[in-house]
């Protein structure tokens, strides 16, 4: 990662934004890794609250897609789902609506900052190393987001 990062610090760039929120240990690795190259850190929503930044990503037109799942707090079947205000109504208590204890991870397919929406199809849902993988396909022609792959039962039992 560092060798990435020393790649960008050539070309000019001296700050990385990170959308880390609460985790003190990662804060203080991502700072030191950086600062050992002479970059700096930047955590713009450090500390907010979960749920309402959770909201708020929705709201602004966010699009994401739920591409890791760790089965030891969600059900396989949230991978491949979008991250929309249904989802948010279905996670579990305890299960931090942006994933922010590992329950899950996202890509982000659109937004307002965005040139365009990353185009994709969905891939089959894998149970590997003990989590559940949506894989994104790259798409050429059509963008349906709607769709979701499912976990065939080989991959549930994996």
């Amino acid at each position: 990662m560092q060798a990435s990062f020393v790649e960008f610090r050539n070309t000019g760039v001296n700050k990385v934004v990170f959308g880390d929120l609460f985790l003190e240990d990662v804060r203080r690795y991502r700072d030191r890794l950086l600062g050992n190259i002479g970059m700096t850190a930047l955590y713009p929503i450090w500390g907010r609250d979960t749920k309402s930044l959770a909201r708020e990503f929705i709201q602004e037109g966010f699009r994401a897609v739920m591409v890791c799942i760790d089965p030891r707090f969600l059900d396989g079947s949230f991978a491949g789902r979008m991250f929309d205000a249904a989802l948010l109504k279905d996670l579990p208590g305890g299960v931090d609506p942006c994933g922010e204890n590992g329950e899950f991870h996202t890509f982000v397919v659109d937004g307002p900052i965005f040139r365009a929406a990353v185009r994709f199809l969905p891939g089959p849902v894998v149970s590997r190393e003990n989590f559940y993988f949506a894989d994104l396909l790259p798409e050429s022609g059509r963008n349906d987001l709607r769709r979701k792959a499912k976990p065939t039962r080989k991959d549930r039992k994996a």
